[in-house]
C-alpha cells in the first residue's frame, strides 16, 4: 500500500494526457456526429512539429523552459493545420454522405498521415529522441518530474479555458447551438462551417499539448505513437460520454488510474500473476471500456446536448 499514492499520481498524469486527446474526439462528434479516427495522427504530427522547432529552428543551448513554449506553438500550428485541412478536404465533402463514408475516410487519412511522416520526416521510421524534462521532485512519498508538472498545469489551463470559452464566448454559444440543432443554428445566422472548423482547430491544439507532454515525459516519439494513444483517447471519450467535453477528461482520468492500478496490482492477486505488469495495461484498458459499454453505454456523465460542443 505504500506505493498506492505514487500509482494514483501516475494514473492521474496518464489520464490527463488521454483526456486532452479525447476532447478532440468528443468536440467533433458533438457537432458533426463524426468519429475522427485520424485524431491520433493529429496528435502524432503535433509531436513532430514540436520536435522540428527544437531541432531545426532553435539555436543549440536554448534553455528548455524557453524552448517548451516555442515547441508548443510549433506543434500546435502543425496539429491545427492538419486538423483543419482534414476537415476541409476530407470530411466536408462527405458531410451529407452515409456515415460509413467519412468513417472509412478517417481510417484512410490516419494511415496516410503515418506514411507521410514515416517516409518524409528524417529518421521518423525509428524512434526519435525528444528533449525531456526529467528533474524529479518529491512530495511526500510521490515523485514527480518537471514534465509531470507541465502536463498537470497544461491540462488545468486547457480545460478551464475551454469551459470559459464554451459557456461565455459568442463562438462558444454558437458551438452549443450547432451541436444541438445545426439546421436551426444556420437559419439563425450562425456560420456552421466556421464553427466546425473551430471545433477541429481546438481539438488539434489540445492534441498538440498532449503530444508535447508525451515527448517531454517519455523522451522519444515515433510515427506510430498516435495509433494506440488515439484508441485510448477514444476509449476515454466513450467512457465519459461521447460528446461531453467534461466527460472526456473524466473518462481519461478514470482510464489512466484504472490502467495504472491494474498494471501494478493485478499480479498480486492469487492466480492472476500472469495478468499483471505493463504488458497487460492495454488489455485492462479495453476491458474497462467493454464493461462501461455493457453496463452504462451512455458513459459516466452521459451525453448532454448543450455541452456537446
Amino acid at each position: 500500500m505504500h506505493t498506492l499514492p505514487q500509482q494514483l499520481a501516475n494514473g492521474l498524469l496518464l489520464g490527463s494526457m488521454y483526456g486532452l486527446i479525447a476532447i478532440g474526439y468528443t468536440m467533433v462528434y458533438g457537432i458533426v456526429q463524426l468519429i475522427n479516427f485520424a485524431h491520433g495522427e493529429i496528435f502524432m504530427t503535433g509531436a513532430f512539429g514540436a520536435l522540428t522547432v527544437y531541432v531545426y529552428i532553435l539555436p543549440d543551448g536554448t534553455s528548455m523552459w524557453a524552448a517548451v513554449p516555442l515547441m508548443l506553438i510549433g506543434g500546435g500550428i502543425v496539429s491545427v493545420l492538419v486538423a483543419v485541412g482534414a476537415e476541409r478536404f476530407a470530411y466536408r465533402p462527405l458531410r451529407h454522405a452515409p456515415r460509413l463514408a467519412p468513417l472509412i475516410t478517417a481510417i484512410g487519412l490516419s494511415l496516410t498521415l503515418q506514411e507521410l511522416v514515416r517516409n518524409f520526416y528524417p529518421g521518423a521510421d525509428k524512434s526519435r529522441a525528444f528533449p525531456s524534462l526529467d528533474a524529479t521532485h518529491s512530495i511526500g512519498s510521490v515523485d514527480i518530474t518537471d514534465a509531470d508538472i507541465f502536463l498537470v498545469c497544461a491540462a488545468i489551463v486547457c480545460m478551464s479555458s475551454l469551459a470559459w470559452f464554451v459557456r461565455k464566448s459568442r463562438t462558444g454559444r454558437a458551438m452549443q447551438a450547432t451541436a444541438q440543432d445545426p439546421d436551426t443554428a444556420q437559419l439563425m445566422g450562425i456560420d456552421t462551417n466556421r464553427i466546425i472548423v473551430v471545433a477541429f482547430a481546438i481539438g488539434g491544439f489540445f492534441a498538440a499539448v498532449a503530444a508535447v507532454s508525451f515527448g517531454l515525459k517519455y523522451g522519444n516519439i515515433d510515427y506510430r505513437m498516435g495509433f494506440l494513444m488515439g484508441l485510448k483517447a477514444f476509449t476515454a471519450a466513450v467512457m465519459g460520454g461521447i460528446g461531453n467535453i467534461y466527460g472526456a477528461m473524466l473518462g481519461g482520468v478514470v482510464l489512466g488510474i484504472a490502467e495504472t492500478l491494474a498494471s501494478a496490482y493485478i499480479s498480486d492477486i492469487p492466480g492472476m500473476q500472469q495478468l499483471g505488469g505493463q504488458s497487460w495495461a492495454n488489455v485492462w484498458a479495453f476491458v474497462l471500456l467493454i464493461l462501461v459499454l455493457l453496463f452504462r453505454p451512455q458513459g459516466l456523465l452521459g451525453e448532454r446536448v448543450a455541452d456537446r460542443a
